[in-house]
């Protein structure tokens, strides 16, 4: 077989658990690992198949083999002429490459911490120091003689001098005003994509086939039992939360909840089938004035998979999800079921908002991937009424004509507006004509002063060591359920 059959019939595997061709598949992983992969966008996509049934293994053996195989995957990559595919942000995070991206100071102040002998300023990427000159004033003896006369001063011969990378990130206050890239070689480094682990569990290996978005209901998720949970220690915390900052930063994605994460306060989720949920908070100086936020990482078998952010207000949950590439493959509707009972269990949500960027508005691979279909066949449903009927309208052509498939014009006109659901029992529809931003300004602009009052009572439970706490107390004050729908119509 060709090495584009080989992977060819690897990547079908993803779709045969439990299926006598899945038998092949370690024969397979063989002889690819055999083959020189050339081609950077062949050596993705092995890559891809690998870390995807690292994560979702049909045997220990190939948990193994794929381990195996991953362990040696810089020298691969050396072995490449061209690698430049490899570190767009599709693709960033391969052992044996690089990235360069611009970073918040807070951010890059603690990826030092643990990378800094392979992080540096990448000067030749960077083409705006005038506002390098701004970041610089006042930080260095007899420097502005030169900036403040000189058409071309040499900032980064005065940038190095003084120490360079880490001299910069903790002496200017300008740092994130000046954009300046950082420069990152991943290497070996266990950051990278490749190599990132959280041992210590039990793997699980999926003899039989996924569960499919059919075999799931959203509903039905408030009547399972709850999700076993342990609070960690401080330091299994910090460690959980440096975990996901850098698997975070090698996708050049930067998350507020993962960089000022409370590591005092992070509890694991058993959530089954190999998948655990850390979950935890902002500590009381970091959190926002209004809502409350919690952030989710989620491992499978000991391989970061993809992340959940929840901002909570009374019993509504804005819901992020980010289910990394690789593995959309795989039991992504179980998943989002088992977060949506972690969000329940833990922070009492019952309605569960979605912002229109994540169905598709202003959002491409969103209406390419369908995800406003994935989840209307979940139970979701637009705030908008013009839009839930053009939903029925679309469900019928889906229904009576064989093949079709709503068109990209009609996915976007879908996604203008957010998505809702609710558990049995709570009422959605109250939150259809909300608008956050109308709360926070009409607050902002004293126009509810009975309304501040009644939050601002809630101030000691907002600086409890947990959130949870804060929203219980909100759900508690019906006459602030009353003012915040009412301010925010």
């Amino acid at each position: 077989m060709t090495t584009a059959a080989l992977l060819r019939a690897v990547e079908t595997c993803k779709r045969r658990f439990g299926q006598p061709e899945m038998e092949k598949l370690p024969a397979l992983l063989r002889q690819l690992a055999r083959r020189r992969i050339s081609g950077p966008a062949e050596l993705i996509r092995f890559h891809e198949a690998l870390l995807f049934f690292r994560a979702y293994a049909p045997s220990a053996a190939v948990l193994r083999l794929a381990e195996e195989i991953l362990a040696s995957f810089s020298g691969r990559v050396a072995k490449l002429a061209e690698t430049g595919m490899l570190e767009e942000p599709d693709m960033s995070g391969i052992a044996g490459t690089g990235l360069c991206g611009v970073f918040t100071r807070d951010l890059v102040r603690l990826l030092l911490a643990r990378h800094g002998g392979a992080m540096r300023l990448a000067w030749d990427a960077y083409d705006q120091p005038a506002r390098l000159a701004h970041a610089l004033n006042g930080l260095l003896p007899y420097y502005e003689d030169e900036a403040l006369v000189e058409a071309r001063p040499p900032y980064r011969e005065w940038v190095e001098a003084a120490g360079g990378l880490g001299w910069l990130v903790e002496n200017s206050e300008c740092f994130d005003a000046a954009e300046i890239p950082i420069e990152w070689q991943l290497e070996d480094s266990p950051a990278t994509r490749t190599h990132m682990r959280l041992e210590g569990r039990r793997n699980f290996h999926h003899r039989r086939g996924l569960i499919a978005r059919s075999e799931v209901s959203l509903p039905a998720v408030v009547s399972e039992p709850a999700l076993a949970v342990r609070k960690l220690s401080h330091r299994e915390g910090r460690r959980v939360i440096d975990l996901a900052q850098d698997t975070s930063a090698v996708r050049y994605r930067e998350l507020y909840g993962f960089t000022w994460g409370d590591a005092r306060h992070v509890h694991e989720y058993d959530a089954g089938r190999g998948v655990v949920f850390y979950w935890w908070g902002l500590p009381p100086k970091r959190r926002l004035p209004l809502r409350a936020y919690h952030a989710v990482t989620i491992w499978k078998n000991g391989v970061p998979i993809g992340y959940f952010e929840g901002l909570s207000l009374l019993d509504r949950v804005e819901a992020g999800f980010n289910l990394y590439y690789t593995f959309r493959e795989g039991e992504t509707a179980w998943l989002y079921s088992r977060l949506l009972k972690l969000f329940h269990q833990a922070a009492g949500a019952t309605c569960f908002w979605l912002d229109p960027y994540q169905i598709g508005h202003d959002n491409e691979e969103a209406v390419d991937a369908g995800a406003f279909w994935f989840y209307r066949k979940l139970g979701y449903e637009s705030v908008d009424a013009d839009l839930r009927r053009l939903t029925e309208r679309e469900e019928k052509k889906i229904a009576t004509r064989p093949g079709y498939r709503t068109p990209k014009t009609v996915l976007r006109r879908l996604s203008r507006r957010p998505m809702i659901f609710g558990f049995p029992g709570s009422h959605p529809e109250r939150w259809h004509n909300f608008d956050l931003h109308r709360l926070t300004m009409t607050l902002a602009l004293g126009k509810a002063p009975a309304l501040a009052k009644r939050l601002w009572v809630l101030e000691e439970a907002k600086r409890a060591p947990e959130e949870t706490v804060y929203l219980d107390a909100m759900r508690r004050d019906k006459r602030l359920w009353e003012g915040i729908l009412e301010a925010g119509e």
